[in-house]
């Protein structure tokens, strides 16, 4: 009796997992083993012929130039999330005080990572733009003659991508700190104080290592989202000028559905999902020095 109403649970918790796994086997399992075979093949889009090419798509990534300048612009767009987490943290430290409008004022912070990725590209350009912007005005009425040229430029480029990035992420990281910090005991705290810490003192020595699972947490996430993103470039700068803003994610799009070169996408992108792999594992191996459960 007792086995076949263990059985039953068993088949229900299938039937409850099944669409998921249907999901992940049809959008992603067999998707990721489909673009593997075609990492070896000169494959494409609406060509009848399709021969096998052995190493050559790999062959040609490690001599391509500009999969280096992609792999050098996304080092620097992933510079954005760790600010973006150390001004969430800062943020979330001082919305947790008692403070005039604090609801109001974690609400907009957070608005804009629930953004549509075009509307906060465009008006980002508007921000941007070198000779009619506000930015650039602000700057010259303080006395800046020659502010920078900002998404217009090569050498301004990138960076402007990362502060839009680190903008948009500062909400999410925000919220996240906030529901830790609910989760530090404020009799430890109240103890610090008695025994004469200062704030400083209190927040790098008690909060920061109690929050560092969630810091960890959001290091990880972060990192995978903005290695894979390319929905902001494309929207704003379309990778230029001059390939400055290009990264990997968008490179592979770029091949795969501007030259239709399927094989040669394939390629780079599971070197994309290999330096994934790594980052992940470097973190998971490294999170033992700072990480306090």
């Amino acid at each position: 009796m007792y086995n076949n109403w263990m059985r039953r649970q068993r088949l229900l918790g299938y039937v409850f997992i099944g669409p998921s796994m249907l999901g992940v086997l049809v959008f992603f399992l067999i998707p990721a083993v489909y673009s593997f075979g075609l990492m070896f093949t000169n494959y494409k889009f609406m060509s009848p012929n399709v021969d096998f090419v052995g190493m050559d798509n790999i062959v040609r990534m490690l001599h391509d130039d500009l999969f280096y300048l992609s792999l050098r612009n996304t080092v620097i767009f992933l510079l954005a999330v760790p600010v973006s987490i150390a001004l969430g943290f800062v943020v979330a430290v001082i919305l947790n005080q008692k403070i005039y409008l604090k609801k109001l004022l974690r609400g907009l912070y957070f608005m804009p990572y629930i953004t549509s990725g075009v509307a906060v590209a465009f008006v980002w350009m508007l921000l941007f733009q070198p000779k009619q912007g506000p930015i650039n005005g602000f700057l010259r009425s303080v006395g800046i003659e020659h502010p920078p040229g900002w998404l217009s430029t090569t050498t301004s480029s990138m960076y402007a991508i990362d502060i839009i990035w680190v903008w948009f992420l500062l909400g999410y990281n925000m919220i996240i700190y906030l529901a830790a910090l609910q989760e530090v005991s404020s009799e430890l705290l109240e103890a610090a104080k008695i025994d004469g810490a200062r704030p400083t003192q209190i927040l790098r020595k008690i909060i920061w290592p109690l929050v560092s699972p969630t810091t960890f947490l959001l290091l990880i996430t972060g990192l995978i989202m903005t290695i894979k993103t390319f929905g902001i470039i494309q929207a704003t700068t379309q990778g230029g000028p001059g390939n400055s803003t290009t990264i990997l994610s968008l490179y592979v799009y770029q091949n795969a559905f501007r030259y239709y070169e399927m094989g040669y996408a394939a390629t780079i992108s599971w070197a994309l999902f290999a330096i994934i792999l790594l980052i992940t594992l470097l973190q998971w191996l490294g999170q033992k020095r700072w990480v306090h459960y």
